[in-house]
């Protein structure tokens, strides 16, 4: 089969966020309901507000488990998967495990809690013998994990692959890392919103299953909507800060359209990063009104779930999809006020976008953008 011919859809989502399971999660914002908390985990730092899953700070085996165990079941699929793919990534990995080590002076178990635990644990877990990696791209590691999968695929490698990212970044240092850096919000999180503060850390996680349409349709799996093409580049201008130009934002965007042959005109709903921080959101919103129409439907869900960082990037796509197979528009939650002439989406509103952009802008300027479209 030539690689332009091979059509990967999603047949399988699993997600975990402080709003709960990837049903629960769909309910609360449509509702506009958001799941953050001010919340003080740890006796030596401040309370700041956050998003957590349980009632206290999960580590990333944990998350991981449960993630995977609800992908297959969604997907219907059985253990062992012997030629399946498995592209699972993670910004801070286990960085949560590494500092329970350092502080209690443990290191019997260092190996088990290295970056690359979440993909290696779902290769033994799904019994696979086909390719496994572990991507890590800061903010836009879920969107460049779904994009491996998609190219392993295409490639022949695999007619399946388990594809993500999963973080549990509520930790001691990453909280101190943030606050250092005066990007921690001090009441909530409210992306393009003139009141915005700073972002809110959030734990959650994403899980795809992708898979060729003719795998799909030989065991009359659901299809939750097509994985077109995406976009990755670097602005390669500080550690943090974005560029002050558009420009490699503006090529991701536009390589992301070139490979999934679409044209700016067919995106009618954006799943924007939307951090609610200044440099984020207003670099974000000029990008989009650089080369989209006003009415073009846009939205940030981390009002209500958090910034999961690298994991941000894979819930925003099933966020899509979920759109896409149900005809809700997910709300923006926490925006009330804007500066920007943008279609934010602050009510309920039904359409079925034929197809969808997630963006993902993360440190070191990673840009990452993927399509998808109605199957």
């Amino acid at each position: 089969m030539n690689l332009e011919q091979k059509t990967i859809v999603v047949t399988g989502i699993a997600l975990q966020s402080c709003l709960g399971d990837l049903a629960q999660t769909w309910h609360f914002l449509q509702q506009g309901q958001s799941g953050i908390k001010i919340l003080q985990p740890f006796a030596n730092l401040p309370a700041y507000p956050m998003g957590l899953i349980q009632d206290k700070p999960l580590q990333l085996p944990t998350l991981t488990e449960i993630l995977v165990q609800e992908a297959l079941k969604d997907a219907g699929l059985v253990s062992p998967l012997s030629d399946c793919g498995v592209v699972i990534g993670s910004s801070r990995g286990c960085q949560g495990l590494w500092e329970t080590i350092v502080n209690e002076k443990k290191v019997e178990n260092w190996l088990d809690s290295l970056p690359h635990y979440a993909a290696t644990t779902t290769a033994h877990v799904i019994g696979t013998l086909g390719p496994v990696l572990s991507p890590m791209a800061a903010c836009a590691t879920g969107i460049w994990a779904i994009a491996q999968g998609l190219e392993l695929i295409l490639q022949g490698k695999c007619d399946r692959a388990i594809v993500g990212a999963i973080e549990t970044p509520i930790t001691p240092l990453t909280i101190a890392g943030f606050a250092q850096m005066g990007a921690l919000a001090e009441t909530g999180c409210y992306p393009f919103d003139r009141k915005r503060e700073g972002l809110v850390l959030g734990e959650g996680g994403a899980i795809l299953v992708l898979e060729t349409v003719e795998s799909a349709k030989q065991r009359n799996a659901q299809i939750y909507g097509k994985v077109l093409g995406f976009g990755l580049t670097c602005d390669a201008y500080h550690v943090s800060t974005p560029a002050p130009d558009l420009k490699s934002g503006l090529i991701a965007i536009k390589d992301c359209l070139f490979r999934s042959q679409l044209n700016i005109s067919d995106i009618d709903y954006i799943h924007a990063h939307g951090t609610s921080t200044h440099l984020n959101d207003d670099r974000e919103a000029k990008i989009i009104q650089t080369l989209f129409s006003p009415s073009v439907a846009v939205s940030s869900t981390k009002g209500a779930t958090g910034h999961t960082l690298g994991a941000s990037g894979a819930m925003g796509v099933a966020f899509c999809l979920m759109a896409i197979k149900t005809g809700v528009l997910p709300r923006c939650v926490g925006l009330t006020n804007t500066a920007y002439n943008l279609n934010f989406v602050n009510s309920k509103i039904h359409k079925f976008p034929q197809a969808a952009l997630c963006f993902s802008f993360g440190f070191g300027g990673q840009n990452g953008v993927i399509a998808v479209t109605k199957a």
